[in-house]
């Protein structure tokens, strides 16, 4: 047991995230910095600063919106809501709770209506008022909690990093149920794909390279197919994590694997449409007929949505350890070392802007509302920035 200990805080410091974002601890070095032309226009609109960031903790943090507000958090205790448009804060607070200020809070914030949800790094899940700041309830779960949780109406749901998911009531914080049949193995990628609420389904990638749905009426397994099985002679080389956010479009769903494969699968069914070999952590996006992923060196490929064929390949910034893309408009943004963001034009690949949000790496995937799209580094660093599509 103790040997198995050893080799999981092993992996988890080499393959979080933890020392790896500096050039000088990278496995290989990056690619110089690109050199282009810029096609796009970006300005930076406000930047702030969201207490002390995730540092090294591996986590990756990001803020979310809800009605025109950006709610942000730090592992630090540190819990705020902004203005969209401005960046004004609206409010701050650093929580005690029974007697503790920093509260550790690692996955979320979720926010629907009045209701926020953020998890810790303790093992609790706690509630507030959005629009103030006021503490509503809290919850025990039986490990950390890395990933947003996931409000659905009445209920939210929440994934612990030792594999199980729970559902809480969301006026009081009742536990509803509980699916603890996760098989998390000794080695593990630090990180967890979050949970996509769809269907009357949670689906969610799991350590042990799965991509399991189950019921949000009551936690019992609806299907499960595996997205990777890690081969080789070293334990590194049989991880098969699923930790990327899945993404669902037209009733179809999309998950990349470490050492594993890019899938599509029919949400209702758990029917595999197509499959080809990506070994990934960061998660898809999908844009129109595209699915973007970002291989495990860190190229970007742009796939074709029906058959998983590829279109483009970007190979520029291998070994920038970039975060996973999302879309903005005609672009794939992505951010990674150095505090970089940058902007490709989703038609062909090539670059169309970058700005620099400061010197530290960012860690999550951005954030899109329409023309903005805020990003965060490790140290709390929080910007939006607005392109001209003109």
């Amino acid at each position: 047991m103790k040997r198995g200990l050893t080799l999981l805080l092993f992996t988890t410091i080499i393959l979080s995230g933890c020392s790896i974002f500096s050039s000088k601890d990278n496995i290989q070095p990056p690619t110089p910095q690109p050199t282009f032309t810029p096609t796009l226009k970006v300005t930076q609109m406000w930047e702030v600063t969201v207490g002390d960031g995730a540092g090294s903790s591996g986590i990756r943090m990001r803020p979310v919106v809800s009605d025109g507000v950006v709610y942000a958090a730090s592992p630090d205790g540190t819990l705020a809501a902004y203005t969209l448009t401005n960046g004004e804060q609206i409010w701050s607070t650093s929580h005690h709770w029974f007697g503790q200020r920093n509260l550790h809070y690692s996955g979320g914030p979720a926010v629907v209506g009045n209701l926020l949800v953020i998890g810790s790094q303790k093992g609790h899940i706690y509630a507030y008022a959005a629009k103030t700041g006021k503490r509503l309830w809290t919850a025990p779960v039986s490990s950390e909690v890395i990933t947003p949780p996931v409000i659905v109406g009445r209920h939210v749901f929440v994934r612990s990093n030792d594999g199980h998911v729970y559902a809480f009531n969301a006026s009081d914080g009742k536990q509803l149920w509980l699916y603890d049949r996760s098989d998390v193995p000794l080695l593990s990628l630090r990180g967890n794909g979050g949970l996509l609420a769809v269907g009357g389904a949670v689906i969610f990638g799991s350590d042990d390279g799965k991509l399991i749905a189950i019921s949000q009426k009551n936690g019992s397994n609806l299907w499960q197919i595996p997205v990777a099985t890690g081969t080789g002679r070293s334990d590194i080389q049989k991880l098969d994590d699923s930790d990327g956010q899945v993404e669902f479009d037209n009733g179809v769903l999309y998950v990349d694997a470490y050492h594993g494969n890019l899938l599509a699968i029919q949400a209702k069914s758990g029917r595999v449409l197509w499959s080809r070999p990506l070994s990934s952590y960061t998660g898809v996006a999908v844009a129109d007929t595209q699915v973007i992923a970002v291989d495990d060196h860190f190229n970007i490929w742009a796939l074709d949505q029906s058959n998983g064929g590829d279109l483009w390949k970007q190979d520029a910034l291998q070994w920038h350890w970039l975060a996973a893309p999302a879309i903005q408009k005609s672009y794939v943004v992505l951010g990674g070392l150095k505090g970089y963001v940058y902007w490709l034009d989703v038609s062909n690949g090539k670059f169309a802007a970058s700005e620099q949000l400061s010197s530290d790496p960012i860690r999550s995937r951005p954030v899109v509302v329409g023309d903005i799209v805020l990003v965060e580094d490790v140290s709390g660093h929080l910007a939006a920035y607005r392109i001209d599509s003109k």
